[in-house]
């Protein structure tokens, strides 16, 4: 018998309102990052400029620019940097920091915010080292973390019974909050994701989950709908 062609079924569309739904989340994720930071910046420019360029005198240069605030303040704080690089500017800054220590309550502020700013600003610090599982807030559930440093000082001193790191537990969906935990090494387990990518994780919530070492070397950027791994054409 002569093979009969049979008529292809042809796949149905989704619903229209389906499909504008699904274009509209598509460009949601598109323009929303895109969007909220440029909204950040422009935020951070006028707030800069609202309280720079009413310090700064009249001059040919129109202050009503947006972001002559901005320039002005990176001129003046490379202009401090470079004062306090020499000797005289030292020898004032030594005697400014020691006066400050005298004032009840506001030595304190002083040198916590130095001490956290030279920690995110020095180019030798250490930065976060890798992400890792820790069982957080009880045994058999696991949280995200990222290993700091190895436990020093009295803290090292006082739990001298295992290894101890120090880890940051970020909290979701904003990372720059969090605990700072001490966590023998033997109950941390080390991930092959780096830094950043464990950073995205928590931020989506779980959403976005980076592929494994063995999908990134196949070619695995994301998952589709159904959860299968899409691989890149080859060129």
């Amino acid at each position: 018998m002569a093979p009969t062609n049979r008529p292809r079924r042809r796949r149905s569309r989704p619903p229209l309102f389906q499909r504008i739904r699904g274009y509209f989340l598509t460009g949601i994720v598109i323009v929303a990052p895109v969007g909220l930071t440029l909204w950040l910046i422009w935020t951070v420019i006028n707030f800069i400029d609202a309280k720079v360029v009413p310090l700064v005198p009249q001059s040919y240069i129109d202050p009503s620019i947006p972001g002559f605030g901005v320039v002005i303040f990176l001129l003046f704080t490379a202009l401090v940097g470079y004062l306090t690089k020499g000797m005289i500017g030292r020898s004032m800054l030594r005697y400014g920091e020691n006066l400050i220590d005298r004032m009840p309550m506001v030595g304190s502020i002083y040198n916590g915010i130095k001490q956290i700013a030279e920690t995110i600003l020095s180019q030798s610090g250490s930065s976060f080292q890798k992400a890792c599982l820790i069982e957080y807030p009880r045994r058999g559930i696991w949280a995200i973390a990222f290993v700091s440093t190895e436990a020093k000082g009295e803290v090292a001193q006082k739990l001298d019974e295992d290894p101890m790191i120090s880890v940051f537990l970020p909290t979701t969906p904003n990372p720059t909050s969090g605990f700072l935990l001490f966590v023998p090494r033997s109950d941390v387990v080390m991930l092959d994701m780096d830094v950043e990518e464990a950073a995205k994780l928590v931020i989506s919530a779980g959403l976005v989950v980076p592929p494994t070492p063995e999908e990134r070397a196949a070619g695995v950027r994301v998952a589709n709908r159904r959860g299968e791994p899409v691989r890149r054409k080859a060129s």
